[in-house]
This record gives C-alpha cells, structure tokens and sequence, in this order.
C-alpha cells in the first residue's frame, strides 16, 4: 500500500509514518517544516527514517502545488495529520487556522479527488465536543457549539470529508484524538513543557484550579487505531473517537510527573484560559466494536514512558 502523510514530520505522523515503513508499505511525507515550534525538532523526528521515503515540503495552503505533489504520488490513501494546532494559538491568530485547516483540508480532498485517491483518513480533535455537560463523548452527539477557532477548524474539516465521501465516494474516516502523549510530543504541549520545567528548576504555569480534567491517550494506542483504520470497510464516511476512556485532573497529572522526575514542581497558578474546555471523556465502544480498537496504557504507565524518552533525549547537550 502507498501512503501520503501529511504532516508527516510532526509527533503523531512520523510515528505513523514509521510504523508503516516498518510494515512494508511505501511512504510520502508531506510537511511544511514551519516554524510553530523549531522545524529542527521535525526534522530530527524523520531522521531514523528519512532515506525510506519521499519527502516532500510544501504548505497546504498552496493549492496547485498539492494537487502536483497528490498527482506525482498517487497514493492509495491519505493520512492528513497537518494542521496549524492548539486552543489557545488558534484564538490569537485565527486567521491562520482557519485558512491552514481548512482551505488546507480542502485542497488536499480535491487534489486526492482529482487523483481517485480512494481513502481519505481525517486527524479530528476532541476539542469538537465542544462544553457538552454529557459524559462520555459519544460520535453521534449532535455538536452545536465549538469554543475556539482550531475547534472550528477541525469539526469544518469533517464536514468537508462528509461532503467528499458523498458527493464523490471517497471513503472518509474521521479519527478524533483526545490528548496525545508520548515520545517526540510537540515541546508545548502539557506534559513535555511540565517535564521541561521541572527538570530545569523553573515553575510551571497551571490554568485554574487543577480540577479540569482530560482523556489522556498513549501514542502506541493511537497507532493501533490509526492502522485499523487503514482496512475499514463500513460505511464510505465514519467517524470513530481514539481515547483511553479515562479521565484524569490536571492536579493529578501533575503530580504523577512529579513521581515519575522524583522532583517537586513549582507551581504558579494562573487564571483558566479561553478556549480550553473543562472536561474530555471518549466513549470508545464504537472503536472498539468495528476498528477492534484496545487502548491499555494507563496514564500511570505512560507518563514514566515518556520521562524515561525526555531523559535520553532531550538532556544531551
């Protein structure tokens, strides 16, 4: 099988993107290398498996240069990782996210249309879910309300591949991640700045007062999902959540950082952020039932994982 990866670079696409070469199917790697955080950071993801694929930079923006790069591949399917990332980013430049996400999305499901790319996989977000008081999140729920612009930006991007997947049956599967942790996890995300910080002897910043909570998903768990999507064969458009089905507060992930460093953190407390939501819970029985998805790493587990990748990683001078 052949495979395009956009955003291929990042920390859920170059582990996607391994765990494919490694499975035998041929790879093409497309990112923009931007500089959201240090592009050498993204390069020093594909390094272990740069002379493997095809790489290609380009932004998703640039309509024609997409529908060339889709042209020249003819992959089997599209795996569309890339995205301009986080809440709270997204509500200081909005713009951004809106014409990367979705003008991105768009050029990237016209030029596979163009292509008769037949499977189109979709990298959603739980940030979908919006503040629904309804717990766990179910894929049926019916979203009426998103609370930031890379929210907005995901849930569009769905709506695109809906129309696609109707208007031109392109099988469409919409993945919604719920905060993914891991080895090569982008530098500003929770657990890698906390990690950081900690280590360092600098304070971290904590929004509100600890009591917001979220599904936390092991990037391992991830993949096992992302390959069953690979084979689905159910409906041309689906949409599947990828969590752990647990909760954990922001007070208790910090402490279990704190367990797995052997350090006391330094916590400032700040007030709660626009635009980030209070709860994420998936309900996972869809994905489990028709992906044969089975999530088993324990925040407890996963969290002295990733310490362990900080340490032989990010300590060398």
């Amino acid at each position: 099988m052949k495979l395009l990866v956009t955003g291929g670079a990042g920390f859920i696409g170059s582990h996607f993107a391994e765990r494919c070469l490694n499975s035998g199917h041929e790879v093409v790697v497309l990112d923009d290398f931007n500089d959201f955080y240090s592009p050498a950071i993204k390069r020093e993801n594909v390094r272990p498996f740069a002379n493997h694929v095809e790489i290609q930079e380009a932004d998703l923006r640039d309509g024609s240069r997409v529908t060339r790069i889709v042209a020249n591949a003819r992959p089997d399917v599209i795996v569309h990782f890339a995205a301009r990332a986080g809440v709270r980013p997204s509500i200081q430049d909005p713009e951004l996210y809106l014409d990367t996400n979705i003008k991105g999305t768009f050029n990237l499901l016209d030029a596979a249309r163009r292509a008769n790319v037949s499977r189109f996989i979709f990298a959603s977000s739980s940030s979908v879910y919006g503040v629904l008081k309804t717990v766990p999140f179910r894929e049926d729920m019916c979203l009426s309300q998103t609370i930031s612009p890379y929210a907005a930006s995901k849930l569009a991007g769905e709506q695109l591949c809906s129309n696609y997947s109707h208007l031109y049956g392109m099988r469409c599967v919409i993945l919604r991640f719920f905060t993914v942790y891991g080895p090569r996890q982008r530098p500003d995300l929770a657990i890698h700045s906390f990690t950081r910080a900690i280590l360092e002897g600098r304070s971290i910043r904590q929004f509100g007062d600890g009591s917001t909570r979220r599904d936390y998903t092991y990037i391992d768990d991830i993949l096992q999902g992302l390959v069953a999507a690979l084979a689905y064969q159910g409906p041309l458009f689906d949409i599947f959540n990828l969590g752990e089905s647990e909760t954990t507060s922001l007070s208790e992930l910090i402490a279990t950082i704190q367990k797995a460093l052997q350090r006391e953190a330094n916590i400032e407390i700040h007030p709660e952020q626009a635009g980030d939501v209070p709860l994420t819970y998936a309900d996972i029985s869809k994905a489990k039932a028709l992906l044969g998805y089975d999530p088993h790493t324990k925040i407890s587990e996963g969290i002295p994982r990733f310490v362990e990748w900080f340490r032989q990683t990010q300590l060398q001078p």
